[in-house]
C-alpha cells in the first residue's frame, strides 16, 4: 500500500512537472525567440546610425579642420602690413603657435621647400628640413602636404607622430597657401578619434541593448512565475476533484463488490439453498422408506419411491437451472463459448422477456475478440441496460453491433428519458456508472461517446483495429 501510494505520488509531480513544462517551456522559447530578434533588430539599428553618423561627424570635422586653418590665416592677416616683415613673420609664428584646439590639435607652419617654421607639439622639428621625410609606406609626407597648399588648399591623410601618445597614427590635415609670405600652413585630427566616436556610439546602443534584454528576462520571469502558479492552482483543482472522483469510484466499486456478493447469497439462500433443502427431504424420505424406519399407508411400493426419487431429480434440475442463471449473471458462458455476438444476444432477450421493453439487436460482427475486450463491451452493455432499466423509462432498446473501417463499433440507444451528461460528471456519486463504463473503454485505447436529450440517450463506442488484436 505504502509503494503504492509512493508511485502514485510519483506518478502525480510527473504529471504536474509536464503540464507545468508544457506551459512555461513555450513561453520561454517564444520570449528568447523574441529577446533574440529584439538584439538582432537593435545591434543591426545600432550598426546602422553608427554608419549613418559618421559620414556625417567626419563631414562636419572636415569643415571644421577648414574653419580651423581660415581662422588662422585671419588671425595673422593684420600683420601683412607691418614695416618690418621679419618681425611681421615671427609674431605672425608666435599667434600660431598659441592657438590649440585640444590636447593633439595645433598648426604646424613650413616653407615651400620643406622647412618647419613652427611646430607647438614637436619643438625638435622646428629648423629642419623634412623635405625628404616619407613614411612606412614610402609616401613623401610633406611633399605631399605641399603640393596640395600649391594646388589652392585641401585636405590630405597621411601618418604621423602622435604627441599624446608617441605613436605613429593616421591622421587627416587640411592645408592652405599664405602666399605673401610663402608658407604652407596646416592642422589635422588624428583618425582614431572617429574611430573612437564609433566605440561610444556601438558601447551606448548595447548598454541599451542590454537594459532591453533586462526588462525581456524581468517580463519573462513574471510571466513564467505567473503561469507556473496558475498551472500549479490548475493542477491542485484538478488532482482534488480526480482524489475525490477515485475515493468515490474506489467506494463504489467496494460497494458494488459488496452488492453483488450480497445478491448472490440471496439467490443461493433464497433459490439454490431451499431447492436443496426440499431435495434433502425428499431424498431422506426415501432413504427412510428403503431402511423400513417409516411405515407408509403404501407400504414399500416401489412405484412410490420411484415417483419420489423423480421429484427430487427434478428438483435437483431445478437447482442446475437455478445455479445457471446466477452464473450467467456473473459472466454467461455464451460470452466464452459463442462469443460477444451471442452473449449480448442472450441478455438482451432475458432483458426484454424481465422488463417487457422491445428489444432490436443489430449484429455485422462474427470475428472472435480478445477475452478482455469482449469483457468490456459486455460489461457496457450490462451497465447500459441496468441504466436503461433503472432511470430511462424507456419502450424500446436498440444495440448495435459494427465492424467499419478495421474499428468496431458498438451503439446502445433507447427512446427513454434522457440525461445532461455534464452535469452527471459533475456528481463523482451519480456519475459512477458512465464513468465505470467510460474507464473501461479508454484503457483499451478507444474512444466512449455519451448523447442524451429529450428522445433518449444513446452510448457509442468505437475501438480501433489496434484493440481488437490479441
Amino acid at each position: 500500500m505504502f509503494i503504492r501510494n509512493d508511485l502514485s505520488g510519483f506518478s502525480f509531480m510527473h504529471l504536474r512537472l509536464t503540464v507545468l513544462l508544457l506551459a512555461v517551456v513555450p513561453l520561454l522559447l517564444a520570449i528568447a525567440a523574441i529577446a533574440a530578434v529584439v538584439r538582432i533588430e537593435a545591434r543591426a539599428l545600432a550598426d546602422a546610425e553608427t554608419e549613418a553618423v559618421l559620414p556625417v561627424l567626419a563631414s562636419a570635422r572636415r569643415i571644421e579642420l577648414k574653419n580651423y586653418v581660415d581662422l588662422a590665416l585671419g588671425a595673422i592677416e593684420h600683420l601683412h602690413g607691418l614695416a618690418d616683415q621679419t618681425a611681421a613673420r615671427a609674431e605672425a609664428l608666435n599667434v600660431l603657435h598659441q592657438l590649440d584646439f585640444g590636447e593633439d590639435g595645433y598648426f604646424y607652419v613650413y616653407d615651400l621647400h620643406g622647412l618647419n617654421l613652427m611646430h607647438p607639439r614637436q619643438l625638435e622639428l622646428v629648423g629642419q628640413n623634412l623635405w625628404e621625410l616619407r613614411d612606412k609606406q614610402g609616401s613623401p609626407t610633406i611633399q605631399n602636404l605641399i603640393r596640395q597648399a600649391r594646388a589652392g588648399g585641401g585636405y590630405v591623410e597621411f601618418m604621423w607622430n602622435r604627441p599624446s601618445t608617441a605613436r605613429e597614427e593616421r591622421k587627416l590635415g587640411y592645408v592652405a597657401l599664405e602666399p605673401k609670405w610663402g608658407w604652407m600652413i596646416g592642422t589635422g585630427m588624428y583618425l582614431d578619434d572617429l574611430d573612437a566616436a564609433r566605440g561610444r556610439i556601438d558601447k551606448a546602443a548595447s548598454h541599451a541593448i542590454s537594459a532591453t534584454m533586462s526588462i525581456i528576462v524581468v517580463i519573462a520571469g513574471a510571466a513564467s512565475v505567473i503561469v507556473a502558479m496558475c498551472g500549479f492552482a490548475l493542477n491542485l483543482s484538478t488532482q482534488r476533484t480526480a482524489e475525490a472522483r477515485l475515493r468515490a469510484l474506489a467506494h463504489q466499486v467496494v460497494l458494488s463488490q459488496e452488492t453483488e456478493r450480497a445478491r448472490v447469497a440471496r439467490e443461493l439462500h433464497d433459490g439454490v439453498s431451499q431447492l436443496l433443502v426440499s431435495v434433502k427431504f425428499i431424498f431422506e424420505s426415501v432413504q427412510e422408506r428403503i431402511r423400513g424406519r417409516v411405515n407408509a399407508p403404501q407400504g414399500d411400493n416401489p412405484n412410490v419411491l420411484a415417483e419420489m426419487t423423480d421429484k427430487g431429480v427434478t428438483r435437483l434440475n431445478e437447482v442446475l437451472r437455478e445455479v445457471r442463471r446466477i452464473s450467467h449473471d456473473l459472466r454467461p458462458t455464451a460470452l466464452d463459448d459463442l462469443g460477444l455476438s451471442a452473449a449480448i444476444a442472450q441478455t438482451l432477450n432475458e432483458f426484454g422477456q424481465r422488463t417487457g421493453l422491445q428489444v432490436r439487436l443489430k449484429a455485422e460482427h462474427s470475428q472472435p475478440l480478445p477475452g478482455p475486450v469482449a469483457t468490456a463491451l459486455f460489461r457496457v452493455v450490462q451497465e447500459a441496460l441496468n441504466n436503461i432499466e433503472r432511470h430511462a423509462h424507456a419502450s424500446e432498446v436498440t444495440v448495435s453491433l459494427m465492424s467499419r473501417q478495421k474499428a468496431l463499433r458498438l451503439t446502445i440507444a433507447d427512446n427513454g428519458r434522457g440525461f445532461d451528461p455534464e452535469a452527471l460528471g459533475a456528481q463523482p456519486r451519480e456519475g459512477l456508472g458512465l464513468t465505470s463504463m467510460r474507464e473501461r473503454i479508454e484503457t483499451l485505447g478507444g474512444m466512449f461517446i455519451a448523447r442524451s436529450g429529450l428522445h433518449g440517450t444513446c452510448i457509442e463506442i468505437v475501438l480501433p483495429g489496434s484493440a481488437l488484436r490479441a
